[in-house]
């Protein structure tokens, strides 16, 4: 972690000097609003009895206060992106020493009948979940967690590729966040994909011209009215006839107004962010692939984006009273908006949901980039297709500190079955969730918490947490019952990678024993391949019966009165069991 340290730190600085600099520029342009607003005054003041001279100050002055005006909204929304960048490094940096707690546990993902989700600490706090996401976008969110329980195995030296380069590209990954989260989307993509799609147009083709026509018709009628050549009146009839006009269709707009007004700043986020996808340069192929689904319009998706969220905001406008009333009366404002974002509608939703996939995409993927950039000790396992399931040196769980973490090596080949034994808190359920992790980030694209590893490639599935429920009226052994039906029916279809902890615990030992003995004699039988952590002994005998049955265990020593582990897997049975004393021990019995 020490380059990616270093970067964060760097980088924390220079973007709060950036956010320093800015802010002093915003007073500097407050300040010089404030005098040009007096200045102008005192001159209008001044000048008052000569109207033309008084006029013209008034125009300057105004000219130069709007232009201030703009620039202190464009030097606020760039303190705003910077101060955006220094939250990020500023999580960064806090994430790496431990505190990410507070964040997202991602709990909502979390499906007990899922094959793996439940088990391995993958949602929930202090999750992989937790560590890893940094998504902005609601749609990238699920986008990332359905990537992790996706169970994937087809393409992964394609995904690894594309995580490679994100994780290289931290500036860009900094920024495409940055933009993202400074819009609070108020409309999830899949209801606004909804609505474009099942918009119905309201307007006539003659929607078109006709606003067109009606404001040369008023500014005409204006000329006429000014030079006395037609009453003066006429001008306010004429207001008249453009409201009637526009109150034809004023329940309509009124509705696509509102429907507008939620999806308005989702468009404007958008815009930015293909923005930044179209401008960016990729060479793997996955990268390119999502980059080419955006352009393929002829005009770039950004650009499309961006003229609809102009639509949308001239359509908000009608808000305004004096613009509803005037900008309707003269100029049928509304009826011309609308036909705008009708148009664009019909010419482009169809299309939406390419494009906000792809945003969601990246969302996604810059928090597996970031992953990897913060690991760049973690190793991409080389994707072979042969007999050895998974062959690791200094395997480890990647969410424990690496000062304090004791990494196993681990060979396991297809059609193996490993039966791990230890004493209580020696690490079987946490090596569980260490192999079971390594599969499931490997899948994915992710690197590895390894120095080395050759993986072929396989599905996850496991029953480590199985509870009762009241709601279901279902016991807990029923409920195991139940996991491991689903886990027997799961391999008769296809090869799985099969992690137990402690099966069959709501019934008494004996019963256990013989149960346990003939579910794991009948995986073996299924060619199935994996690892079971039990306390029952009796069960590693099957080894001596099976080829396929290999012991493995973590052992725990009472030295001078005191439980020590040294948390490594070793080959054999374990013979050290401490329930005893540490009942003792804590004073218990």
């Amino acid at each position: 972690m020490d380059q990616p340290s270093k970067y964060y730190k760097k980088h924390l600085k220079v973007y709060k000097a950036e956010v320093e600099k800015l802010h002093k520029k915003m007073t500097t342009l407050s300040i010089y609003r404030v005098l040009v607003f007096v200045i102008t005054v005192f001159g209008i003041y001044f000048s008052f009895n000569q109207w033309q001279v008084a006029v013209l100050i008034g125009i300057i002055g105004t000219a130069i206060f709007l232009y201030l005006l703009s620039k202190y909204n464009d030097v606020k929304a760039e303190k705003r992106f910077n101060e955006a960048l220094v939250n990020i490094n500023n999580d960064e940096i806090n994430i790496a020493s431990g505190n990410f707690h507070d964040r997202d546990t991602g709990l909502v993902f979390q499906d007990a009948n899922h094959f793996y989700s439940l088990d391995i600490d993958l949602f929930g706090r202090g999750s992989f979940f937790q560590f890893i996401n940094r998504t902005t976008i609601n749609e990238g969110t699920q986008k990332l967690a359905d990537a992790l329980k996706a169970n994937h195995i087809k393409n992964i030296v394609e995904r690894q590729e594309a995580i490679k380069e994100l994780s290289t590209k931290a500036k860009w990954r900094q920024h495409y966040s940055a933009t993202s989260s400074l819009v609070a989307v108020e409309t999830p993509a899949k209801q606004i994909i909804i609505w474009l799609q099942q918009h119905q147009s309201f307007l006539p083709q003659i929607a078109k011209w006709l606003p067109l026509g009606f404001t040369l018709i008023s500014i005409l009628v204006f000329g006429l009215g000014i030079f006395d050549v037609i009453n003066a009146t006429f001008i306010g009839y004429w207001l008249l006839i453009g409201l009637g006009i526009s109150g034809v269709y004023v329940k309509k707009i009124n509705i696509l107004s509102a429907n507008s007004d939620k999806v308005k700043d989702t468009f404007r986020q958008y815009a930015s962010l293909l923005s930044l996808i179209e401008n960016e340069t990729f060479s793997s192929g996955l990268l390119q692939q999502k980059q080419q689904q955006i352009q393929q319009e002829g005009k770039k998706a950004s650009v499309i984006f961006k003229e609809f969220s102009k639509s949308l905001d001239a359509l908000d406008d009608r808000i305004n009273l004096i613009s509803a009333i005037f900008g309707n009366g003269y100029f049928l404002s509304d009826i011309k908006n609308s036909y705008h974002v009708e148009q664009w509608i019909n010419e482009h939703a169809h299309k939406v949901s390419d494009w906000f996939e792809v945003v969601s995409f990246f969302d996604a993927y810059n928090s597996f980039g970031n992953f990897a950039f913060n690991h760049p000790d973690f190793v991409f396992p080389t994707i072979e297709e042969n007999n050895v399931v998974i062959k690791a040196e200094r395997l480890g769980h990647p969410l424990l500190n690496k000062s304090k973490r004791i990494d196993s090596d681990l060979t396991i080949n297809n059609e193996q079955f490993f039966i791990v034994t230890g004493a209580n808190m020696a690490g079987k359920s946490t090596f569980l969730r260490t192999v079971s992790l390594h599969i499931v980030m490997a899948n994915v694209g992710l690197p590895v918490c390894a120095r080395t590893s050759r993986y072929s490639p396989v599905k996850l599935i496991t029953s480590m947490r199985t509870t009762d429920s009241l709601t279901d009226d279902s016991s807990y052994f029923f409920s195991e019952l139940t996991r491991l039906k689903y886990i027997v029916d799961a391999i008769v279809q296809e090869p799985y990678f099969i992690v137990l902890d402690e099966i069959l615990k709501g019934t008494n030992s004996t019963d256990k024993a013989i149960g346990s003995r003939k579910f794991v004699e009948k995986l073996v039988a299924s060619n199935a391949t994996g690892i079971i952590a039990t306390h029952d002994l009796s069960l590693c005998a099957i080894e001596k019966e099976l080829e396929d049955v290999k012991n493995y265990y973590f052992d725990a020593e009472i030295i001078k009165d005191e439980l020590h582990f040294d948390y490594t897997l070793k080959e054999g049975v374990c013979k050290n069991m401490n329930a005893s004393f540490l009942l003792k021990k804590m004073n218990i019995v």
